[in-house]
């Protein structure tokens, strides 16, 4: 789009003005938008900013520009953090190819490489822990950029990212890079209130316009009318005259024919409205139609599988046979350390004759590794399709012509429910390849019941609230309490966006409350009777009312019966008798009171609802202190402060969901005497969250201490349990030992094979667990004594081997 003279003219001040700017923007092989010119000129000018785009619009040229600054002087640092470990290692890659190894470092918990440097990528939760630590990195640290930073809105892990922007250095500019959100301006108010001059940049636009279909039988359908309606996001009347032609029919993609004779298994393309095609054919579509690379997002892990090894049953080849010869020089580099018998284990013979045809999965039940080379091939643009679950859609670069949803429901672990506009956003933002596509492709596969109007709704609405997930931990009470006291510490919470968000709706609260009390007074104007007091003669006829159905509900006993016949009667008398039964205008004044005592009752529940929002958080705050002081991690000092006991300075190193447990665990020695299989073991009992059918099933412990550890841990549990529903607060989940044998077994040297056929659980998964494994260990490791200490050591080497050892990210 061609600038007006008035533009270009503002364009050449500004340029002349920002000179680091201009020197960056030269620097990029395309022109930045507008939206990532403005955010960059706000950062030039010493503000932080808060971007709010689309996936795949650019915002990270924004925290380009954040590390451009940062290497303009001689010692300025720059951290960047993401949510997930797949996403650091992919940044600190990047900024290695741009920066050298000597300036960028990374830190995940369990990879630490060059911390010092002046770029370091990290994962939110050790920002959050160097912060508590008072950590000498954080020395000269201009920029922090929060990647994702709509994670907040985590219930599990979300509050960290709080913590971290409430307790930066005053001085320390803020990037947060967020997915469009509808309150984008509401969460730039309170980063505004904590850090100082922030600039909310929002953008609505896509790089690569999206175009949006429905895959009905064998045809595919635009879902939005393009006769011109398309802005007011109209349905297609050709898409609806489809879906009712195939609302009736049954959903089927073999061949009629080939269950009878000779073309069995062969699959066929479905004309329009027969139903629902079989992948490979989907597959053979996009192809047609040059809209590979794609994403199938299918949210099961399992289905992922399933999708795989049926369209390789099909014997579909997406590659020719240089991209084969080149996809396996990578897998066999990247695989070259894992041994031959965990490679069998793992399926790694099926997974690269798949990788070698163009098709993979992609899921959190996949070994790390596994998971990166398929990252890997599908940005070098060697992989055709993936079958991914939602993970993918955060964050990780992996951008696609098309995406391919199967279903727009998914189970959420307690019952199956349909996706958000926010999910659908993210799902879809992979569509369109920035500078490669002129346009992205999302594709819907019609089911039966499949409803358009509802379809167009969810692809219209392009943003989602962010709230917030904040809540006070003993961890982070314990830290703030040694860092400010008690009372400072209170107004420190009171800066959370939980309470920011639950202020502002308390204020909207209170501005119904007043509207309400405008018409009670004007109800009470209107039902105001010359002869007496009107108020009290309506609550009579209602008490009436109330006893009147109480006598014909249910099946009253004689006794219950006759007692409330006398009470009607007495009210019935106090009716009579009373001055304004006599008015003339009664029917009148009683309708009115009527309005007064229904819009009280809305009032009453009004005033409730305030007093409960008010320091919400500062609450949660007191609760949690009276429990750690009654447990005796804090205490008061000579001028009757708290502060940490020994024990509560323990508490502060300790992160985690059951941080105050293992405290205890360690004040009380539970753990003391442990081998070293024993207390990987304990780690994984207190890491691993059950599922709900786990609850209440008996499973085999092992041997030696543990199982005496393991009683007295879990009698500590019950012991916090109840002081902390004494205080009202709710506890955490009995640790469950489902999977301390197979951590047991593999600390002593047990194989692959034998782990995961013990536990039934996936390579990513079971990599996953003794990830969180060791960064547990690694805690107690530092603050245990000498013996217990030196065994958290060894479990730490004893549990990094073979694939946990190889698998990067987590």
């Amino acid at each position: 789009m061609s600038l007006s003279p008035a533009e270009r003219y503002a364009q050449s001040r500004q340029q002349r003005r920002q000179p680091r700017l201009q020197e960056f923007a030269a620097t990029l092989s395309f022109d930045l938008d507008p939206f990532q010119r403005a955010a960059c000129a706000a950062l030039d000018d010493g503000r932080s900013v808060l971007v709010a785009a689309p996936t795949g619009a650019g915002k990270t040229a924004v925290a380009e520009f954040a590390v451009h600054l940062a290497m303009q002087s001689s010692d300025e640092k720059v951290f960047y953090t993401t949510p997930i470990k797949a996403l650091s290692n992919q940044k600190y890659q990047e900024f290695v190819e741009a920066w050298g190894e000597r300036s960028v470092g990374l830190l995940t918990g369990d990879t630490n490489i060059n911390s010092g440097a002046r770029i370091v990528v990290m994962t939110t939760e050790v920002l959050r822990n160097m912060l508590y630590a008072e950590s000498p990195l954080l020395e000269r640290l201009s920029y922090v950029v929060m990647d994702e930073v709509h994670y907040l809105a985590d219930r599990f892990r979300g509050a960290v990212w709080e913590e971290v922007i409430i307790h930066l250095p005053e001085h320390v500019r803020l990037v947060s890079l967020s997915a469009t959100v509808s309150n984008a301006e509401e969460f730039g108010d309170w980063l505004q209130a904590v850090r100082g001059d922030t600039d909310v940049i929002v953008s609505e636009q896509r790089p690569v316009p999206l175009e949006q279909h429905v895959l009905v039988g064998g045809k595919m359908v635009d879902l939005f009318d393009s006769s011109g309606q398309a802005a007011t996001h109209r349905v297609n009347p050709e898409l609806q005259r489809l879906a009712r032609s195939a609302g009736g029919r049954s959903i089927r993609g073999r061949s009629q024919r080939g269950r009878r004779g000779s073309d069995r298994g062969r699959y066929h393309r479905p004309s329009p409205g027969e139903g629902r095609m079989e992948r490979s054919a989907v597959v053979e579509l996009l192809s047609g139609k040059h809209l590979l690379p794609a994403i199938f997002f299918i949210f099961s892990r399992a289905g992922c599988d399933q999708a795989v090894r049926q369209v390789l049953r099909s014997g579909i080849r997406l590659t020719d046979a240089d991209e084969r010869t080149e996809i396996r020089a990578i897998v066999e580099e990247r695989a070259r350390r894992l041994r031959d018998e965990d490679l069998a284990v793992l399926g790694y013979w099926e997974w690269i004759e798949g990788l070698q045809r163009g098709v993979a999965a992609h899921h959190a039940g996949m070994l790390p590794t596994f998971k990166e080379i398929v990252e890997d091939l599908f940005q070098r643009k060697l992989l055709k399709v993936v079958f991914a679950t939602e993970t993918l859609a955060l964050g990780v670069n992996m951008p696609a012509r098309s995406v391919v949803l199967e279903k727009l429901e998914k189970f959420n672990g307690e019952a199956r429910v349909p996706i958000t506009p926010g999910e659908y956003t993210q799902l879809t933002g992979r569509a369109g390849r920035r500078g490669i596509d002129i346009e992205g492709h999302s594709v819907i596969q019609w089911v039966d019941g499949l409803d358009p109007e509802a379809v167009a709704s969810l692809a219209s609405r392009r943003s989602y609230p962010l709230n917030s997930s904040f809540t006070p931990t003993y961890n982070m009470a314990v830290n703030l309490i040694d860092q400010f006291g008690r009372e400072r510490t209170r107004q420190v919470l009171e800066l959370s966006f939980a309470q920011f968000q639950a202020d502002r709706a308390v204020v909207d609260l209170a501005r119904t409350l007043r509207k309400q009390e405008e018409s009670m007074a004007g109800f009470e104007g209107a039902m105001r009777c010359h002869l007496g007091d009107f108020a009290e003669y309506a609550a009579i006829r209602r008490r009436i009312g109330d006893l009147e159905r109480q006598t014909s509900k249910g099946n009253p006993t004689h006794a219950q019966r006759e007692r409330l016949q006398r009470e009607l009667a007495a009210e019935r008398k106090r009716l009579r008798a009373h001055p304004c039964h006599g008015c003339a205008e009664r029917e009148q004044h009683a309708r009115w009171a009527e309005r007064w005592w229904r819009l009280k009752r809305e009032h009453d529940d009004l005033s409730r609802q305030i007093r409960s929002r008010t320091g919400q958080v500062a609450k949660r705050f007191d609760r949690v202190a009276d429990v750690l002081a009654e447990l005796g991690y804090l205490e008061r000092d000579g001028g009757g402060e708290l502060v940490p006991t020994s024990a509560g300075r323990t508490l502060k190193r300790i992160y985690g969901e059951r941080d105050l447990l293992v405290a205890e665990a360690l004040r009380r020695g539970l753990w003391d005497g442990l081998d070293v299989p024993s207390i990987a073991a304990m780690a994984a009992a207190l890491v691993y969250e059950p599922r709900r059918d786990d609850r209440g099933v008996q499973y085999r412990l092992p041997k030696g201490g543990f199982r005496e550890a393991f009683d007295r841990t879990t009698d500590a549990w019950s012991e916090l349990d109840d002081v902390e529903r004494d205080h009202r607060l709710t506890g955490t989940e009995q640790p469950s030992p489902a999977l301390a044998s197979a951590m047991h077994a593999w600390a002593r040297g047990a194989g692959l094979a034998q782990v995961l056929a013990d536990t039934e659980l996936a390579a990513g998964d079971f990599v996953r667990l003794a990830k969180q494994v060791i960064d547990l260990l690694d805690q107690v490791s530092i603050v245990a004594e000498a013996e217990l200490g030196a065994n958290a050591r060894a479990a730490i080497d004893a549990v990094r081997r073979g694939v946990v050892a190889y698998g990067a990210a987590a």
